[in-house]
Parts: C-alpha cells; sequence; structure tokens
C-alpha cells in the first residue's frame, strides 16, 4: 500500500498552494464582506489550469486525474470555501455531461466552459427538499422535437452567472428511478428566469440563486444520455461531488487548524502562551487528529473514483467525516481564540461561518448516514 503522491500530484499541489497564499488568502475577507462574485480570481486559475478541474485535455480542459483535483479542491478551499465552491460548481456541472452526453454535447457545452470562460450551474435541489431526489417537482413533457419544462430549482451555485443549465426533471405522469430527464437548458431560453442572490450565512464569495422555469422549450437533442437515464446521470455525478465536497472540507479544517495553532503560540495568558495549557494542547491535537483521519478517507474515495470502481459508502465516509471534522475543528478554532475569534477581523469567524453548509449540501449528514447504513444492512 502506497501512501505517497506522484512527483506531478506533488508540484500540483505546491503550484496551487502557492497561488492560494498569494492570490487567495489576501483577499478572502474582502469577497466575504463584499458578497461579490470572484472573477478575477477565476480568471487567474484558468490561466493556472486550476479550473474545470473535471474536464479532459480534449475538450479543453486540464485533464488532471481525480486525485490532483482533490489536491486543488483542498488548497483552494484553505484560503477560501466560497471560491472553491464556485470552482467546483463548474466541474460538477460537467460531469453529467461526460458521463452520459452525446460527442455532440461534449463539444458543445465541455469547450465554452474551457475555452469560454464559460460557467455552469448544477441544477437539482428544489424548494420542497434537496434530499429527497425522488420527489422531484420539476416537470419535463416531450412535444415534437422539444421538451417542455416547468418547476423551480433552489440553492443553486452560480445560477446568476451560468451561462447555461445542467438540470434534472421527471417526465410528466411517471415514477420511479427510471423517470427522469436530464437536460442542459441555456440560460437565455425563454421563460428562464433566475431569482434575487441568496443572502448567506457563508461562502459569500460564491453565488447562490433560485432558477425558475416557466414551459421553457428544450431541443431533444440537449437531453444527455437517453430518456429514464436523468436519476442515474445525476447520481453518477455526485458520486463524484461528495468526495470534493469532504476534499473542500479538509482544506476548511486545515486552515482554521494553522490559524488556531499560529494564535496558540502567540497569545499569552497567565504569563505564558496558551500552547503551553494542556487543554489547548489535546484541542490541537485532536484537531491534528481528525484533520489527517479526514483526508485519507477523501483519498480512498477519490482513489476508487479514479481507479473506476467508485464505492456510495466510501463517498458518503469521505464527505460525511470530512464535513463534521470542518465543523469541529472551526468551532475549537474560534474557542481557542476566545473574544477574537468572535471578531471579523479573524479569519477563523469567516472559517467557522463557512464550515456548516459542509454538512448539508451535496447530501446532508443524516442522509450520508442513512446511505451507510442501507450499504450496511442490505442483503
Amino acid at each position: 500500500m502506497d501512501f505517497k503522491l506522484s512527483d506531478e500530484q506533488l508540484a500540483i499541489r505546491a503550484m496551487t498552494r502557492d497561488f492560494v497564499n498569494n492570490e487567495i488568502m489576501p483577499i478572502a475577507r474582502m469577497y466575504d464582506e463584499e458578497e461579490t462574485f470572484p472573477t478575477p480570481i477565476f480568471d487567474k486559475l484558468r490561466e493556472y489550469g486550476l479550473f474545470n478541474l473535471a474536464i479532459p485535455e480534449e475538450y479543453g480542459g486540464p485533464g488532471v486525474d481525480k486525485i490532483s483535483q482533490a489536491l486543488i479542491v483542498e488548497e483552494v478551499a484553505r484560503g477560501c470555501a466560497g471560491i472553491s465552491t464556485s470552482m467546483e460548481a463548474n466541474s460538477l456541472s460537467s460531469y453529467p455531461i461526460l458521463v452520459g452526453g452525446s460527442e455532440e454535447l461534449k463539444k458543445e457545452y465541455l469547450t465554452r466552459l474551457t475555452n469560454d470562460g464559460e460557467y455552469a450551474a448544477f441544477a437539482l435541489t428544489e424548494p420542497q427538499g434537496g434530499s429527497d431526489v425522488m420527489g422531484t417537482k420539476t416537470i419535463i413533457e416531450r412535444v415534437g422535437d422539444e421538451y417542455v419544462i416547468n418547476g423551480e430549482k433552489c440553492f443553486i451555485t452560480n445560477a446568476s452567472y451560468a451561462h447555461f443549465f445542467v438540470v434534472l426533471a421527471k417526465m410528466k405522469g411517471e415514477k420511479g428511478p427510471n423517470s427522469f430527464i436530464a437536460i442542459v437548458v441555456e440560460r437565455d431560453t425563454e421563460g428562464l428566469s433566475v431569482g434575487p442572490k441568496e443572502k448567506k450565512m457563508g461562502l459569500k464569495a460564491s453565488n447562490t440563486a433560485s432558477v425558475m422555469f416557466d414551459n421553457v422549450r428544450v431541443p431533444v437533442s440537449n437531453r444527455i444520455g437517453e430518456e429514464g437515464e436523468g436519476f442515474k446521470i445525476f447520481m453518477k455525478a455526485l458520486s463524484f461531488a461528495r468526495p470534493m465536497v469532504g476534499a473542500q472540507s479538509v482544506g476548511l479544517a486545515q486552515g482554521a487548524y494553522e490559524e488556531a495553532v499560529k494564535f496558540a503560540k502567540e497569545r499569552k495568558q497567565f504569563g505564558t502562551t496558551i500552547s503551553n495549557f494542556q487543554a489547548i494542547q489535546f484541542m490541537l491535537a485532536d484537531m491534528a487528529m481528525n484533520i489527517e483521519a479526514a483526508r485519507l478517507l477523501v483519498y480512498k474515495a477519490v482513489y476508487l473514483l479514479q481507479e473506476g470502481t467508485p464505492s456510495i459508502t466510501n463517498a458518503s465516509f469521505a464527505k460525511c467525516f470530512a464535513s463534521d471534522t470542518a465543523m469541529k475543528v472551526a468551532t475549537d478554532a474560534v474557542q481557542i481564540h476566545g473574544g477574537y475569534g468572535f471578531i471579523r477581523e479573524y479569519p477563523v469567524e469567516k472559517y467557522f461561518r463557512d464550515a456548516k453548509i459542509q454538512q448539508i449540501y451535496e447530501g446532508t449528514n443524516q442522509i450520508q448516514r442513512v446511505v451507510i447504513a442501507k450499504e450496511i444492512l442490505k442483503d
């Protein structure tokens, strides 16, 4: 068993870390306070080959392996989880097209993301629930050579800036897992509208909004895969997304941990630095231990994905444990800072706000535990 990263992977991580230290960390608080979309950062990430990570070279992407993708996401999230969330939204949106789309769709839409600098959005969650995909209310009906879509999606990352949407909808009158269609919908299609930007607790550098479909007509040629394959295609995309959320959580936790260590070495109480107190030492030790455990779970899930043997259980292990770790580490980092941790000037305050959503999106951690339990108990 070899736990070593390849020379290429180490180089990618080092380059990304340098980029994050110099380009993201100095401006992370500004984007958080202004709640603006960090287009200049994304443009630079594209220049460095650190954007559209899931897209192969033949379609203009960086063509990096899955483990390298996780390394990049981890490092970017260490600097700003909001930036890494919107960065990964393009990768997630490309995944259904990669695994189920025709060659025409791949050439059309993937190259627009890579060569034309466009953004995409993954439209799955709905107002009545995100975890209950089978309860999807957005309806799609075939009329001649077109599909007509009606419904609403909410909490959609990059919605205000997306040039197209990758949408999951249910066929009218149908039920069950074979009742879904995955389809690409252009932003300027008549009847499609995007709601106002959501005001969020965290991830403020990432754009989030609702998308409404009112008799939106889309060519049949925009369908991803066959009729009835939409659910399967989107679940494959989530098997990719969940380990990447785990990687993001590890990066966020690492950033909060580093701030806590730095503060503990500098802050003095009772005539000595607080790093000399066993209570603080144990908190830091638990942080380091859990971050490393989370990192290994993420790397295993990503490795299995890369080998073509993705594991639902391992993906849920990674997402659930890593995001719980991020929340715990960020909370303890604030605690170590004392009152200063409650002040926005200190980065741990932002890490704390950004951490909570990691336990919620791409399947709540309660849903992850349901998935794990089902795998344990199935015949």
